[in-house]
């Protein structure tokens, strides 16, 4: 089993900045994908930015040029710099990774448990 510990979240205001992290930890051979997603009341969990193992990344439209998503695969963590946050990225954001167990195996997913951002304004 993999688990997945998200920190960072809180309050800020408009404008303001935000780091957020998550760390895998469990016994597993590799970590393929790693990315965060958000979800606001009555809506859907929506992809914020994606990170492969090799470091390429995307990211949702609304946050480009604003977000940096960045992992350390000696740590098996990844993180979201929040820039210029505004009062639409309130949301409950969510750690995803997917984990082999074993070389060319099947992947599995996990999901953090959640971190609150709160952007006032």
């Amino acid at each position: 089993q993999v688990q997945l510990v998200e920190s960072g979240g809180g309050l800020v205001q408009a404008g303001g900045s935000l780091r957020l992290s998550c760390a895998a930890s469990g016994s597993f051979f590799s970590i393929d994908t790693m990315a965060w997603y958000y979800q606001s009341p009555g809506r859907q969990r929506e992809v914020v930015a994606v990170i492969t193992s090799g470091g390429i990344t995307n990211y949702a439209d609304s946050v480009k040029g604003r977000f940096t998503i960045s992992r350390d695969n000696a740590k098996n963590t990844v993180y979201l710099q929040m820039n210029i946050l505004q009062p639409g990225d309130t949301a409950v954001y969510y750690c995803y990774a997917s984990v082999q167990y074993v070389r060319d195996g099947p992947l599995y997913q996990y999901w953090g448990q959640g971190t609150q951002v709160t952007v006032s304004s």
